[in-house]
């Protein structure tokens, strides 16, 4: 398994950026992380409950709090504050962004929806 060794909040860019045991550093965008939470409210209890997440370009994160010796909770700027971040996700969400995030901009067009 694989541990951060560094988060840092990048306000100014609306980014966290995870650096891993493992040498891997993950650039990861606030609209990233909102549209992925791993939130009851976004992933549901089962794949089918699976909750396309929305006009959340502008999105940033507010907070950042350790959960454990395993997670963080992430706090955005729209009230979103439920989901939290394992390091196994964190670290998914990096290795998986270049098929992640396409599919997810096909999901917003199939639904007609923007996400400003």
């Amino acid at each position: 398994m694989n541990t951060p060794t560094d988060i840092k909040l990048r306000r100014a860019e609306n980014v966290l950026e995870v650096s891993f045991t493992d040498g891997s550093v993950f650039r990861l965008t606030a609209e990233y992380l909102r549209t992925q939470s791993p939130s009851a409210e976004v992933q549901g209890h089962g794949p089918d409950e699976r909750q396309l997440v929305f006009g959340k370009k502008n999105v940033a994160i507010t907070g950042v709090v350790p959960t454990g010796n395993y997670a963080v909770r992430l706090v955005f700027s729209d009230g979103h504050e439920t989901g939290i971040f394992t390091w196994d996700y964190l670290y998914a969400l990096g290795q998986e962004f270049s098929t992640r995030w396409p599919d997810y901009l096909q999901q917003l067009e199939a639904a007609g929806r923007r996400r400003d």
